[in-house]
């Protein structure tokens, strides 16, 4: 080092600040560069100090390697602005550049798109996989993503399995079409799990800028709501924002909160459809359907309220409420001697999948001082087969309680007949969709007879809804069906019609 000059082993993008230092005798701390012999550079921080010795002015500098400590400020800025398992960028940073990009756009008249991506029953591979292989999952839907996009893309993870992207340059929908394709064939490759393969498929929903909105909390907001619209039209699915979709939005909140206070203001009530024995017509049980008795718009029956209900959580208090009513029904008119018949009650898929639900029902007869045997529960295929993992305990624990469950709307789903052997099971509900066309269709009656015979050979009951009119009751008899119910033996009543229904026919 002897002989050379101080600004020699500085390097050269530096030489400008570092002379400047010195010319001016500042006595400061600052970061700068020096060059390695080797040709590196090494970021250092100078601490600079005057001194006086022997009437001379001399300059004293301290040199400070600072790689670990920029490698641990990247290494901190990094963990705040990604997400530790997939490694894009956080929620919060995302929302920061998405920001910042569309004030750029704002100036460059630049058109955006911004597409919101959730995973189709991801929460199945947690329950049957584990967390571990969940994760695994997440990290190469994360890695294919990032793999998919160019650099110039934004792309972040929003928490559990919805990811966002914002396409940059995007001239037209037919540009974003092309990405589209792409991420859907490639988020659904089958990838390794547990030593399995497995494929998962995204709901995209879309967003445009500027016309679908200007800022980024509404871009967010129009992508999420065309991402449900997605999801509700099947898997592996994509869809544009529609003005009409905030308007649907908006009414699905108002009634978000109208449900909430019609549950404080105990303004749902239950009707009941009778279930007669196909042979001679005695009463066999009773089913309980929901009613909400709206202050403004009347009675309404389910299909006006249950799909909002189920997208926001509602659903489970509100089955609770129908489950405790039928129950505190069937104890009163077994206590009159009104109806000695069970109840069923209709379950909703997000009851079902709640755990620990079996110990729920439990909780309610005892409370009610209810056996088990008063209740019927209903559950469709879809929902038995949406979660097969579980599904043969849950049963199996309601069963215990002494309730009988059957399948309701049989016939329309994807009950797999190896699954159907190996379910804990009461009852098949045939659906009224082959019912109605009976005697005539034949194609309705050779797959209706099917059912029947096929749960006496499974030792199950058979019940047939949407009985119309009394050539369907014979055949259906005829065929050996044991519980029907419809029109023709009684529509949906409230309760004290119900009594005087049953008072009539005796």
């Amino acid at each position: 080092m002897k002989g050379r000059h101080a600004l020699s082993f500085v390097a050269e993008d530096e030489l400008a600040k570092v002379s400047r230092v010195m010319a001016e005798g500042r006595e400061l701390r600052y970061e700068s560069a020096i060059v390695h012999r080797d040709g590196t550079r090494i970021p250092v921080e100078f601490i600079v100090r005057t001194l006086e010795r022997e009437g001379k002015r001399l300059r004293m500098t301290i040199v400070r390697d600072i790689r670990d400590r920029l490698a641990a400020q990247a290494r901190i800025h990094h963990l705040a602005h990604h997400d530790s398992l997939t490694h894009l960028l956080n929620r919060a940073a995302f929302m920061e550049q998405l920001q910042s990009t569309l004030q750029l756009a704002s100036l460059h008249g630049e058109p955006l798109a911004l597409l919101f991506i959730d995973l189709d029953n991801f929460k199945r591979v947690n329950d049957s996989l584990g967390h571990l292989e969940g994760d695994k999952v997440l990290s190469t839907v994360a890695d294919r993503l990032r793999a998919c996009l160019r650099a110039s893309d934004l792309v972040g993870r929003f928490g559990g399995d919805e990811f966002v992207v914002l396409l940059k340059e995007v001239g037209s929908r037919d540009d974003v079409l092309v990405v589209l394709e792409d991420l859907l064939g490639v988020v659904e490759v089958p990838l390794s799990a547990d030593g399995r393969a497995l494929s998962v498929t995204p709901s995209i929903g879309v967003a445009m800028y500027p016309e679908h909105g200007r800022s980024a909390p509404e871009l967010i907001q129009h992508a999420d709501t065309a991402m449900y619209l997605a999801k509700s039209r099947g898997r592996a699915n994509y869809q544009f924002f529609e003005p009409a979709l905030a308007a649907n939005a908006y009414a699905d909140l108002v009634l978000e909160s109208e449900l909430t206070q019609a549950l404080e203001r105990d303004e749902f009530v239950l009707y009941f459809q009778p279930q007669v024995s196909a042979r001679d017509g005695s009463l066999m049980g009773a089913e309980a359907l929901l009613r909400w008795q709206h202050p403004q718009r009347g009675l309404l029956g389910p299909d006006a309220f249950i799909d909002v209900a189920e997208r926001h959580r509602l659903m489970l208090p509100l089955g609770e409420w129908v489950m405790r009513s039928a129950a505190a029904q069937a104890r009163d008119w077994h206590g009159r001697g009104v109806a000695s018949v069970p109840i069923a009650v209709n379950l909703s898929r997000m009851q079902f999948h709640l755990d620990g639900f079996a110990d729920t029902v439990a909780r309610v007869l005892s409370e009610l001082k209810v056996p088990g045997n008063w209740l019927e529960l209903e559950l469709t295929e879809r929902m038995l087969m949406d979660e097969i993992a579980t599904a043969p305990a849950t049963l199996a624990a309601l069963r215990s309680l002494g309730l009988s469950v059957s399948v309701d709307d049989f016939g329309t789903g994807y009950t797999s007949l190896a699954h159907l052997t190996q379910l804990p099971l009461d009852k098949l509900k045939i659906d009224q969709s082959f019912v109605a066309k009976l005697p005539s269709d034949k194609g309705a009656a050779a797959i209706t007879r099917a059912i029947i015979q096929m749960a006496a050979g499974l030792g199950l009951h058979v019940s047939a809804e949407g009985v119309r009119n009394a050539a369907q009751w014979d055949q259906l008899a005829g065929w050996g069906c044991e519980e029907l119910q419809g029109e023709m033996i009684g529509a949906p009543m409230a309760a004290a019609d119900f009594e005087a229904w049953l008072a009539q026919r005796s």
